[in-house]
């Protein structure tokens, strides 16, 4: 059976209350400082308490796009948790950690369902329209809670009003073209999909239609721009469609064979998604000065007007408007900060917004089922984005075992079209003697590889990579030959660096779904947990005699900067700091200084430490010096390598005696991190994000 729960709004446990709305905590009544990932990752566990959320689906649902960091925040998200709780992870009340799994909600949650929550009964449209008779389709009843923007709706916990089984869906490819294929819609009668393609990097998107069980395809503009979005006529003659190309940008309405196209309103920063009222008499679409700051609008097409949909006062931004096939309602998300989304519709034209999900990390696209029942969306971002549904009724979810974005069902209900977009991370090498010639992909592999490491004679090299399925650290010679996985291969593992003398190999892993490093002598292949007082602990970094490894921490009330013996021993903190995202600590060449790193709003600054026994206080680098993370820098002797954060698709090199900045290189993309520059100072390695790529897929029999 398909995995469900259901999202609770209001729940209270111990002397806490969360309030998954509005991501507030609170204890006896008095709201406490906590937010951001660790309450997320808290809402997640309340969903379904007794029950275990492995870190895959907690990585999936909030950390998609990271790769060695993931599991590190997550296991720093869960002390935080534990620290406002009051909770131990030997003798958890709350959270107890399941080893080699996940997380489980131990503690006792009421949910009661309050006695004067109103309801509101959607009846099915009967009314007449002058729309095809296929367009026709009853609605259902819906029993959509309303109690208005301050009333918190709870639910019971246990499964209410579920679905019965479904089997496993099936997706085959629609299209299978080169480039990125995105933004899928069907028309009326479900026969054809109109999407976007952007067939090579640079060339921008342009629109299209495909007939199903057909190869033709017949493109409908030839005007590549940076996004493209369809919806059809309710008839199913036209497509309208929002073009996002600086000037040009706007809302277009095209023949569905082909045609001139007809240019509607035009817009500043349109968030691409629209969509057509089944009347046929406006098109919903959002607009705004700043992307993730925009507002829904709806475009009258009989008098071309722009009306704003009502305000509602949760959101900094809306986005991905979509209306019922009744008419009655849309659907749209709204944007707390630039990151999450919460669901929300509202009675058209002037209904009030009431929430149905609240804030995901990421959602991307969104479209009604075929008798309005229920929603379909992705959500946590552009990579592993999974595909849920919720039902409007009763708040429940339910995963649909598919990866991909932007869904579109068809208005008949059997057919589900979505995209698969993919953006691998290669390892890369350039010349910097001759910075004009180009990068050369070093042993190229299908998985993510990242964090590579040049060996102290030049000859070896040290990465982290999920060529093997979970992430492990991997040695090969410099040529890709002689391959060998040093960590477990049951663990996720990165973030490795070499010793001074090339013998032993410091990385993180995370055996237990706690942090901790390990060092493997690379003759022998066996890596050993280096033993001392604090966990967890990560982005390990030798001195440069050996006898010291430092890292970060982030247990709670301890976070900072550390390092212990190499050979393990009690840790010394050497700068306590509350953001334990940042750090990634490296010791000067001369052994006197320790920098490390601090992630701020926007950029990451670089501060440096007198290590014991030497003069000076801690300070920042220089105040010019704005790195864009904290993974995206390298020490070397006469200065510090980085990415800057204005400049993200550049490499450029800060001098210490000079303190002036020079570029050591461009390139159309943007590197990724993991910066290592060979001994003789001829090399660098490091990762970029790879062109994307993707299709349409298409599931039928979808219900």
């Amino acid at each position: 059976m398909p995995e469900t729960w259901s999202p609770l709004r209001l729940v209270r446990f111990g002397a806490f209350e969360a309030d998954l709305r509005t991501g507030e905590l609170r204890k006896d009544g008095v709201r406490l400082k906590f937010s951001g990932q660790p309450f997320q990752v808290l809402a997640i566990l309340l969903e379904r308490p007794g029950e275990v959320v492995t870190r895959v689906e907690l990585q999936k649902r909030l950390w998609p796009d990271t790769f060695v960091d993931v599991e590190r925040n997550l296991n720093t998200a869960v002390n935080k948790i534990r620290e406002v709780l009051g909770d131990s992870a030997e003798t958890p009340r709350y959270v107890e950690t399941v080893p080699r799994r996940g997380y489980r909600f131990i503690g006792e949650v009421e949910a009661p369902v309050p006695p004067d929550v109103p309801v509101v009964t959607v009846e099915p449209d009967r009314t007449p329209h002058r729309r095809p008779a296929w367009l026709r389709v009853s609605a259902g009843v819906l029993a959509i809670s309303v109690a208005g923007l301050a009333t918190f709706v709870v639910y019971r916990w246990h499964r209410q009003q579920q679905p019965g089984e479904q089997a496993v869906l099936n997706a085959v490819p629609f299209t299978a073209l080169p480039g990125r294929a995105i933004q899928p819609a069907f028309s009326p009668d479900g026969s054809r999909i109109a999407f976007a393609w952007n067939p090579a990097p640079g060339e921008g998107f342009d629109l299209y239609v495909k007939a199903l069980g057909s190869e033709t395809l017949l493109s409908l503009t030839h005007h590549p721009s940076g996004s493209v979005s369809s919806a059809w006529s309710p008839d199913g003659t036209r497509i309208a469609f929002s073009r996002r190309d600086g000037a040009d940008s706007g809302i277009f309405v095209v023949p569905a064979l082909g045609g001139p196209e007809q240019k509607l309103h035009s817009t500043q920063n349109l968030r691409s998604e629209i969509s057509w009222s089944p009347d046929g008499k406006s098109i919903a679409f959002a607009d705004g000065a700043q992307e993730y700051h925009a507002r829904i609008y709806l475009l009258s097409l009989e008098t071309l007007e722009a009306k704003p949909i009502p305000v509602n006062p949760m959101c900094v931004g809306e986005g991905m408007p979509v209306f019922s096939h009744n008419g009655k309602y849309l659907a749209y998300w709204c944007y707390p900060n630039d990151a999450d989304g919460a669901l929300y519709f509202f009675s058209v034209p002037d209904g009030k917004p009431t929430i149905i999900v609240p804030p995901l990390n990421n959602p991307f696209g969104l479209t009604w089922s075929a008798d309005d029942t229920k929603l379909i969306y992705s959500s946590q971002g552009n990579k592993s984005a999974e595909l849920s549904e919720v039902w409007v009724a009763n708040g429940s979810l339910k995963r649909l075992g598919l990866e991909g974005i932007l869904p579109s069902a068809s208005l008949k209900g059997d057919k589900l079209a979505y995209a698969s977009v993919s953006y691998p991370v290669d390892l890369w090498r350039r010349d910097m003697l001759h910075p004009e010639a180009p990068p050369v992909k070093v042993f190229p592999s299908s998985r993510p590889q990242f964090d590579a490491q040049y060996s102290p004679d030049g000859k070896r090299i040290v990465f982290a990579s999920r060529r093997s399925g979970l992430q492990g650290v991997w040695i090969s010679d410099v040529d890709g030959s002689n391959l060998v996985q040093i960590s477990e291969s049951n663990s996720t593992s990165g973030s490795p660096q070499w010793s001074p003398e090339g013998k032993k190999i410091a990385f993180d892993s995370s055996p237990q779904g706690r942090w901790e490093i390990y060092v493997a002598d690379v003759a022998e292949g066996k890596a050993r947990k280096l033993m001392t007082n604090i966990s967890p602990i990560f982005r390990p970094s030798w001195s440069r005699d050996g006898k010291w490894i430092y890292f970060g921490s982030g247990e709670p009330g301890r976070a900072g900067v550390y390092r212990c013996p190499a050979s393990g021993g009690d840790a010394t903190l050497l700068s306590k700091s509350e953001d334990i995202q940042g750090l990634n600590p490296q010791e000067s060449f001369d052994g006197k200084t320790v920098y490390f790193a601090v992630e701020g709003p926007g950029a990451t600054t670089l501060k440096k430490l007198a290590l014991p026994g030497q003069s000076g206080t801690e300070s920042e680098v220089d105040h010019s010096l704005r790195v864009y993370g904290s993974q995206f820098w390298l020490l070397s002797p006469g200065g510090i390598y980085f990415v800057p954060a204005k400049s993200p698709n550049s490499v450029q090199y800060y001098d210490f005696s000079s303190r002036r900045i020079r570029t050591v290189f461009e390139e159309d993309k943007d590197p990724f991190s993991g910066l290592s520059v060979s001994p003789d100072g001829r090399w660098i390695l490091y990762s970029r994000v790879g062109e994307a790529t993707g299709d349409i897929m298409l599931v039928d029999h979808f219900h």
